[in-house]
């Protein structure tokens, strides 16, 4: 083989350094971003930085040069970080007359690209859902004057700002035990939860939408701004992240019943908070999904930070993405079946 010149010596330098930066994001899940909140950035960016690595791979490969070495083991290192982004194989797609649905969906205020009408998106929104019709319904960034009352007789909603116009909403067509708000502190984000009555049994039903970046969904948006005060900005996010999961995980401790936890989570699945919220449940995408997962567009670029995870106890039949552009997410749904051994394991919480 014959020795790389200076572009090659220059191009492998590169290589090396998206390989490490892949090597650490592998890493991130494993570190509160507190101790580098800058540095949880990466997160988001694994698809592409594995994408980036499978490009230096190929070169390297069709080149016969043993520098592909670096980008293969890398690679091979997170594969398991690989088909967390891209499930291989078809979408199951199984129901019984005893499973359950859930949908769930940033709405986004209903006003799709910050520009159309509320009014002109509402009708296609529930002409959406009415055709899917999900047992229950967890909305984020709910607007409370898009109501869904004549479909589903039970709801709960808890609005997070003073003018009591933005929050989360669960709508279900099973009767609520019980209800509340985990009110997250300094956040227009939050979590709620409902015990629902689901035939002879009980499950806890969450809406979370952690901490939002509040970022342009474009990388022309992103160069208007100063990286320094982005990144701050970003860190400072995953910081309250991490607070806000804290504040989940101690409640979903104390739940006496099995847990179903959908929403949005403004974080990948590669990051500290999913890995610290999916616990031991199973995740609906990654047990019957296919394809990226896709909830969110960032330009080109398909992120997947809207989840349904689901108690293990549960059967996943089915797991679906949609790709209708109402919002600036895309709704997902999941289809679970109860196995007859679950049962609760104490009282219902108290409303609050």
């Amino acid at each position: 083989m014959k020795k790389i010149g200076l572009f090659g010596k220059l191009l492998f330098f590169i290589n090396s350094i998206f390989a490490v930066l892949l090597l650490l994001g592998y890493l991130l899940p494993y570190i509160p971003p507190h101790i580098f909140p800058k540095l949880s950035v990466l997160s988001l960016l694994i698809p592409v930085l594995i994408g980036v690595n499978v490009l230096f791979f190929a070169y390297w490969l069709l080149r016969l040069k043993r520098k592909m070495l670096l980008s293969a083991f890398v690679l091979l290192l997170g594969f398991g970080h690989l088909t967390a982004f891209f499930h291989f194989g078809e979408s199951q797609t199984k129901e019984t007359k005893d499973s359950l649905s859930i949908l769930s969906y940033n709405v986004h205020s209903f006003v799709q690209d910050g520009e159309t009408p509320r009014l002109e998106t509402e009708p296609k929104m529930k002409a959406f859902i009415e055709q899917e019709s999900p047992d229950i319904l967890c909305l984020q960034e709910y607007h409370p004057s898009v109501s869904f009352a004549e479909m589903y007789p039970y709801q709960f909603a808890k609005m997070t700002n003073k003018k009591e116009t933005f929050g989360q909403v669960i709508y279900s067509k099973y009767p609520f035990i019980s209800s509340g708000s985990l009110d997250f502190p300094s956040s227009g984000n939050n979590a709620i939860y409902a015990d629902i009555k689901v035939d002879s049994d009980t499950i806890r039903v969450y809406n979370v939408h952690f901490q939002s970046f509040k970022l342009s969904p474009n990388f022309s948006g992103l160069q208007k701004e100063d990286s320094k005060r982005l990144l701050g900005r970003m860190g400072d996010a995953f910081k309250k992240q991490e607070g806000q999961l804290n504040l989940f995980l101690a409640h979903e401790k104390s739940s006496p019943f099995t847990v179903i936890v959908a929403g949005d989570f403004n974080n990948s699945a590669s990051s500290y908070v999913y890995r610290k919220a999916k616990g031991e449940k199973v995740d609906a995408f990654a047990k019957a999904g296919s394809g990226t997962g896709k909830t969110f567009t960032f330009d080109f670029l398909p992120l997947r930070i809207d989840f349904i995870l689901v108690d293990p106890k549960w059967e996943v039949q089915q797991f679906k993405n949609y790709d209708i552009k109402l919002s600036d997410h895309f709704p997902i749904l999941a289809r679970v079946q109860k196995t007859p051994t679950t049962k609760p394991k104490g009282q219902p919480a108290q409303d609050k």
